[in-house]
C-alpha cells in the first residue's frame, strides 16, 4: 500500500488545515497510508498547530481588537520539565479575520490587543518563553500598539500620551520605554522577509490589503521611519522580518528585544515533519493560495524543500496556483481549484468538495508514479 503525508495549511477565509487534508484523503481514496499532518507558519492555526502537537493547554486573554472593541482572544500554554511556554498568535487579537471588509482602516487599527494578550499571560502564568506567531494582521502600526500595551509610552510635543494608532501617531514626538514591564525571552514566529519600510516594506506591500490608499501608504510608510529614528531603532527596521505583519516584527525585535524565526522551521521541528516526510512515498501540501509571497517562506513551500531533500514527490494543492510558484518547479504536480472555473465564491464555499474532487482525478497518476 503506497503511503502519502498530507501536510496542509489553512485555505484562508475557506477551510481549515485541518478539514483541507481531510479532504485530499478522502480524495486518495482507502486503499493508500496517509499521515495526516495539518501545518501552520506564523499566521491562523499555529497556536492549534503547536498546542496538539506538545499536548499544552487553551487559555483565554480579556483585550480588544485591532479597532479597539473588547474580545476574548485565545492563547496557549505548554508545560515540559516545569517550564512554562506561552504560544499565541498576534491574529487572536490584531487580525484581519476579526473585521469586515469595509471596516478595513490601518490609519485607526492597532496591535494593542496583541499586547494585552502579552501582558495577560505573563501577569497570570509568568512563562519562561513567549513564542508569537505574527501573520494575518489588520495593522500597520510597527508594532506600536503591542509596546503601548507592555507600557512603553509614545507621546506628542507637550509630553501628552498617545494612542498607538498611526492616525493618533501623526503627533508622535517622544517614545519612552523606561515605564515598560519585565518581558520573558520572546520568539516571534515569522514567514515573510519584508523590512519595515521603503518599496518592500509593511506599508507599501501589505498595507493596500488592509485597506490603505496609494496616499496612505505614502504617510504610514513615513510614520513607520519615523517610529524607528525616534526610538534609534534604524537597525532593526531594516532585519528581514521587520515589516511583518505591519511591523509588528519590527515592534517585537525592537521594544522587545525578541528574535525573528522562520514560523515553519518552529512547527516542523514541534511536529516531527522531516522524519514524516523521509517515511512517505509522496508528499501533498497546499493551501488557499500558493503565490509569489508563499516563496518567501510560507508552510507549502518548506514542505516542498524538505521533500526535495529527501527525494520525495512533492504535489501542490490549492485554490490558486500562481505561474510563479509553477515556474519555481519545486513540485512534481499541482492541482488548482480555480482549474475549474466556478467563480471564486463558489470556490471558497464548496472548497472541501472540489479539493476532494480534483484529487480523485489525480490518484491513480501518482500511484502509478511512485510505483516507478
Amino acid at each position: 500500500m503506497p503511503s502519502a503525508l498530507i501536510a496542509c495549511d489553512k485555505f484562508k477565509g475557506s477551510i481549515s488545515a485541518e478539514q483541507a487534508c481531510a479532504a485530499i484523503q478522502r480524495g486518495l481514496g482507502a486503499d493508500w497510508d496517509v499521515d495526516f499532518c495539518p501545518i501552520a507558519d506564523g499566521g491562523e492555526g499555529f497556536v492549534a498547530a503547536m498546542i496538539a502537537a506538545l499536548r499544552g493547554s487553551l487559555h483565554q486573554a480579556p483585550c480588544h481588537d485591532a479597532l479597539g472593541r473588547f474580545i476574548f482572544a485565545d492563547y496557549g500554554l505548554i508545560t515540559t520539565a516545569g517550564k512554562s511556554t506561552v504560544v499565541m498568535e498576534m491574529s487572536a487579537a490584531s487580525g484581519m479575520w476579526r473585521l469586515r471588509d469595509e471596516e478595513r482602516n490601518p490609519a485607526l487599527a492597532s496591535t494593542f490587543g496583541t499586547g494585552e494578550i502579552m501582558r495577560h499571560a505573563i501577569e497570570k502564568h509568568q512563562p519562561e518563553k513567549i513564542i508569537i506567531g505574527i501573520g494575518g494582521s489588520a495593522t500597520n502600526d510597527a508594532g506600536a500598539g503591542m509596546a503601548a500595551a507592555l507600557g512603553v509610552e509614545f507621546l506628542d510635543h507637550a509630553g501628552h500620551l498617545l494612542s498607538p494608532t498611526p492616525e493618533s501617531l501623526r503627533q508622535l514626538a517622544r517614545i519612552g520605554t523606561s515605564a515598560r514591564m519585565t518581558l520573558p525571552e520572546i520568539l516571534a514566529a515569522c514567514d515573510v522577509d519584508n523590512p519595515l519600510c521603503g518599496k518592500r516594506g509593511a506599508s507599501a506591500i501589505y498595507g493596500p490589503q488592509k485597506g490603505a490608499s496609494t496616499e496612505d501608504v505614502l504617510w504610514l510608510d513615513a510614520l513607520l521611519q519615523r517610529i524607528a529614528q525616534l526610538s534609534n531603532g534604524n537597525d532593526h527596521a531594516l532585519t528581514p522580518g521587520a515589516g511583518a505583519a505591519g511591523g509588528l516584527g519590527f515592534g517585537l525585535l525592537h521594544f522587545c528585544d525578541a528574535q525573528l524565526i522562520p514560523g515553519f522551521e518552529m512547527v516542523a521541528d514541534a511536529i516531527d515533519v522531516r522524519s514524516r516526510v523521509k517515511s512517505a512515498d509522496l508528499v501533498i501540501t497546499g493551501e488557499g493560495s500558493l503565490d509569489a509571497q508563499s516563496l518567501s517562506g510560507k508552510g507549502p513551500i518548506g514542505i516542498a524543500k524538505l521533500a526535495q531533500r529527501a527525494g520525495k514527490p512533492c504535489i501542490a494543492v490549492a485554490g490558486h496556483i500562481s505561474a510563479e510558484v509553477i515556474d519555481a518547479a519545486i513540485f512534481f504536480d499541482h492541482c488548482a481549484i480555480s482549474s475549474l472555473g466556478h467563480p471564486l465564491a463558489v470556490s471558497m464555499s464548496r472548497a472541501a468538495e472540489f479539493l476532494e474532487q480534483l484529487v480523485r482525478a489525480k490518484s491513480d497518476v501518482w500511484r502509478k508514479m511512485i510505483a516507478l
